[in-house]
């Protein structure tokens, strides 16, 4: 795996053929699961995917499960959540660079990109949404997982769209 910039991802993207173009895969990591999210054939719309048991041993699994997804949806990269926020004393931002580190050990997904992108606190903001539902508790948890997942997605995919309309529109203009 190989880190490289949020918004060079999208631009590399955008330097191939529209057919050739692969979707990208939001990652919510939490120290039990990872919440997933799927772009459209676009790259415009996120939607909630899955979740996957994170465990201390199944890291390889995880990688397989990830390999599987990538033939399957033709991913181009991964959208990981990471805590930004500076004022936060948590480990959130260590647990999330733990994972990526052990992910890219397993040797399994050679040549896929990722980046990182403001978690913005999407997992607490969907629990406040579903709070009021009365979901058993394993269910809420995988639902707020993966539409964390989701948030952390569209917000890359809203940020970079943004930005080519307004280098698009900044060319027509000079």
């Amino acid at each position: 795996m190989k880190y490289v910039k949020p918004l060079n991802l999208f631009e590399e993207l955008l330097k191939r053929k529209v057919a050739e173009r692969g979707r990208f895969l939001g990652l919510d990591v939490g120290d039990k699961y990872i919440g997933l999210a799927i772009s459209d054939p676009k790259n415009e719309k996120a939607s909630p995917l899955s979740v996957l048991l994170r465990k201390k041993h199944n890291i390889g699994k995880i990688a397989d499960r990830f390999q599987t997804l990538i033939s399957e949806h033709n991913l181009e990269g991964f959208i990981v959540g990471y805590p930004f926020n500076k004022n936060r004393t948590t480990t959130d931002g260590a647990q999330v660079k733990l994972f990526i580190d052990e992910l890219c050990n397993t040797e399994k997904l050679k040549g896929l990109k990722y980046t990182y992108w403001d978690e913005g606190f999407t997992s607490k903001i969907v629990g406040l949404l579903l709070k009021n539902l009365n979901l058993p508790q394993v269910m809420s948890k995988t639902i707020n997982d993966k539409f964390a997942a989701a948030g952390i997605l569209q917000g890359y995919l809203d940020k970079a769209n943004k930005k080519v309309k307004l280098e698009r529109t900044m060319e027509e203009i000079l």
